[in-house]
């Protein structure tokens, strides 16, 4: 039952051992919850009751729902926190970027 967690810390664990930096790692899970929700996405607007079902069954809507079905309570708030807290350190990696490739 615990298979996609586990899924997850492997890959988290393979990202760290091969890249060993903190923005690997960042860029790792917001890729992660970015293909869970375009997995999401399809489930809810496909219209394959199959596919549907077994998007459902085995592959969580996002990172965060992932976490909240194995935590609870004051453990589940700050593993949110520390998501969004990812999430924007993404989101200035991504403008860091894009100011880099800014050609003025």
């Amino acid at each position: 039952m615990y298979w996609d967690l586990v899924v997850f810390i492997v890959l988290i664990v393979v990202v760290l051992m091969f890249f060993k930096n903190f923005s690997s790692f960042v860029y790792f899970v917001a890729i992660f919850d970015i293909l869970l929700r375009i997995l999401t996405f399809f489930k809810n607007n496909l219209g394959l009751p199959d596919v549907a079902a077994l998007i459902d069954k085995y592959i969580p809507e996002s990172v965060i729902a992932m976490i909240g079905r194995y935590t609870d309570g004051t453990i589940f708030i700050i593993l949110e926190w520390a998501f969004v807290i990812l999430m924007i350190i993404f989101e200035a990696y991504l403008i860091k970027f894009f100011m880099k490739k800014r050609k003025f």
